[in-house]
């Protein structure tokens, strides 16, 4: 744990969420109601979704043609997976993003209630469930990814993490998009649950580490260059071993 807690006291994002968090909390002592219950539980689910989603749909989109776009997706997340145990990499390059969509869904979510609760209680409701529910999920996330990365000795948790998060960086990248522990069943109800046949059927080891792309592909190529990442990949790492037959 503590190793785990190292990587995640240095995320930008998590550092730029705290003050909002620890507002939220002293928030709900102050103006207490049962209703912040039910704020911080959707808060908590609305996250596991955007979790999904955004690894499902925006990560894992296809490769963009423009260098300029395709370099900020390499850093945000083709890098992760081509070196998938390099925690430069954990969770990309923008660290303002998660405050960013943050403050939006809470302006988006006060507006929506407004008419309902009122102003105050809606913003109420909105900062409890967005920078409470929702960024103690986000937490929870990220401990869960990281722990699932590091090399270091685990119990029954990091092990479950570990197993099923590794099938999709190591064995299919086209599922298993969720990752905080218990949200297995988010990959079943939208299609995209690990199963072990369809993981064979689509392996290539070549393009395995790349999510489906060569890795001599010229737009992963310039992207590395541009971040300054000498190292190799290791599937272009065992193909360069290999004697020419």
């Amino acid at each position: 744990m503590i190793p785990t807690l190292r990587v995640l006291i240095h995320m930008g994002t998590l550092q730029r969420l705290l003050p909002f968090w620890l507002l939220g909390v002293i928030t709900i002592f102050l103006w207490f109601t049962p209703w912040l219950f039910l704020a911080i539980v959707y808060g908590i689910v609305m996250q596991f979704f955007v979790e999904y989603a955004m690894h499902r749909f925006l990560l894992h989109r296809e490769p963009p043609t423009d260098q300029g776009v395709f370099n900020q997706l390499y850093r945000s997340h083709i890098a992760h997976h081509e070196f998938p145990g390099d925690a430069e990499f954990f969770t990309g390059g923008d660290h303002w993003y998660p405050l960013r969509f943050g403050l939006i869904s809470f302006t988006i979510h006060t507006v929506l209630l407004w008419p309902f609760l009122g102003i105050g209680e809606a913003a109420l409701f909105a900062y409890v469930a967005l920078f409470v529910g929702s960024v103690s999920g986000f937490a929870f996330y990220e401990y869960c990814h990281t722990l699932a990365h590091l090399n270091v000795r685990k119990g029954w948790f990091g092990q479950r993490v570990t197993r099923k998060h590794l099938a999709h960086h190591f064995q299919d990248h086209e599922a298993t998009f969720h990752v905080s522990l218990g949200m297995e069943w988010i990959d079943r109800l939208f299609g995209t649950a690990h199963d072990p046949d369809t993981a064979r059927a689509r392996y290539d080891r070549d393009t395995i580490l790349s999510m489906g792309m060569d890795p001599e592909d010229l737009r992963l190529v310039t992207a590395r260059k541009a971040y300054g990442i000498n190292k190799v990949p290791r599937g272009r790492a065992a193909r360069a071993s290999k004697p020419a037959s």
